[in-house]
């Protein structure tokens, strides 16, 4: 998806327990993809700017599910942007992309003993249908094009550079583990190649 095809519909100031931000909601021609730029100003786009690609994750993100670390990450990042500046894109990738019907189905499948993997293969999806070229195409027209990129997935890494996007830097995002998602990230490591 190019830039032209994103269109800013709305902008906002919003006062957070991390600091206050701008939320700017970008949509796409249908108006179906929002994504959700979470902005700590000013951004310097002359130098790296600090980016965290974050996919939606309800159960982790609102209800603080131990089954991932998603809601942990996002808490680091709003609060590593807010200590300098930087951007989190809040992405509609629920479920790595397959939706949090589908999701939840995972997690039933993974209560039988399957990992995170084996459980979408089982659903009939891929490990992960996520795809940053709306992402790319966000961070285009905000006007950064060299990002210091918080992630452990080398494939968000592959996917910017691929889209036009200079990572030059990127920062490992690490938090905590415990009893119940230990198995998910021995997964994320081991079968996705995430730098743990």
């Amino acid at each position: 998806m190019g830039e032209n095809s994103l269109t800013n519909v709305v902008s906002t100031k919003l006062p957070t327990k991390y600091g206050t931000f701008t939320l700017k909601l970008f949509s796409d021609q249908n108006g179906r993809e929002i994504i959700k730029a979470i902005i700590k100003e000013p951004l310097n786009v002359n130098q790296p700017v600090l980016v965290r690609l974050h996919s939606e994750c309800f159960t982790g993100d609102v209800l603080g599910s131990l089954r991932c670390d998603c809601g942990e990450q996002l808490a680091t990042a709003l609060q590593a942007i807010n200590a300098n500046t930087g951007v989190v894109l809040y992405l509609p990738q629920e479920g790595r992309g397959i939706g949090l019907v589908n999701k939840l189905k995972a997690y039933n499948l993974q209560d039988e003993g399957y990992d995170t993997v084996q459980a979408n293969e089982q659903l009939g999806f891929a490990p992960d249908l996520r795809h940053y070229d709306s992402a790319s195409a966000t961070l285009m027209l905000l006007g950064i094009n060299e990002v210091n990129l918080l992630t452990n997935n080398p494939d968000k890494v592959q996917q910017l550079i691929a889209n036009g996007i200079n990572v030059t830097v990127r920062t490992p995002l690490v938090v905590g583990k415990n009893q119940t998602n230990e198995k998910y990230f021995q997964t994320k490591k081991d079968k996705m190649g995430h730098l743990l």
